[in-house]
């Protein structure tokens, strides 16, 4: 192991697959609950004037554009060409793609929930439960807490930083901190996914607490090079 080099990683929705189906999930689940309701109730006011094709026709226009746009090679010139004229301001790079990371996850949480609800309305039409439409009522309402747990994990498994094998430091940005590797005396690692949650044991030199974080979530690699860094400490 070169002991001059170091080691980079960034840890966010563009480099982990698995933080950024959490967070679309997550956000597209509150956003599938308010599209909803707001489907719904343009549906029944539709249903008054007979229109109620109409916005089920344009619902479905606007998953398909969605969906489209997901697949194009080029969203951002397509999506240029759909609002041209539009007094809206387009989102671009890193900011287009979490917006079409939130679209998709909302389509597949609307698909879940929706299911839910349908099945739901079977059991009760058909009688074919003798407890009704609870179950699946009481699934599609857990999808909410499971959605903002979903969001906690995905802040909690992004990360970035800066191994220095020279200095025997580990630097964390975003809040800014250091971690001197010649206090730990003891690492385990836990692999979660594509990443790897370092628990780190915290020498206490004259019975003295030693400020620091206890527990990172870092990319197996790096979490290999501190494990070999504190086990061959001199």
């Amino acid at each position: 192991m070169d002991d001059s080099r170091t080691v980079q990683w960034r840890r966010d929705p563009t480099t982990s697959r698995t933080v950024r189906v959490l967070w679309s999930l997550g956000v597209g689940t509150f956003f599938a609950a308010i599209v909803i309701v707001v489907f719904w109730r343009l549906f029944d006011l539709a249903g008054q004037t007979g229109g109620q094709s109409i916005v089920v026709a344009a619902f479905a226009a606007v998953v398909v554009t969605i969906l489209a746009l997901a697949v194009s090679g080029n969203t951002e010139r397509h999506l240029e060409r759909l609002t041209s004229g539009l007094p809206v301001t387009n989102p671009t790079g890193a900011g287009l793609r979490r917006a079409m990371d939130a679209a998709l996850g909302t389509i597949a949480m609307l698909a879940v929930i929706g299911a839910l609800m349908a099945a739901g309305r079977l059991v009760v039409e058909y009688e074919l439960l003798a407890i009704g439409a609870g179950p699946f009522t009481g699934l599609a309402a857990l999808t909410l807490p499971l959605a903002l747990v979903a969001i906690v994990l995905s802040v909690f498994l992004q990360s970035v930083g800066t191994l220095d094998l020279e200095e025997r430091r580990l630097y964390l940005h975003d809040p800014d901190e250091a971690v001197d590797l010649e206090h730990i005396e003891g690492v385990s690692v836990r692999r979660i996914g594509d990443a790897a949650v370092l628990t780190l044991e915290y020498a206490q030199p004259d019975g003295q607490y030693v400020p620091g974080p206890r527990r990172l979530v870092v990319p197996p690699k790096v979490a290999r090079e501190v494990q070999g860094v504190v086990g061959t400490r001199p």
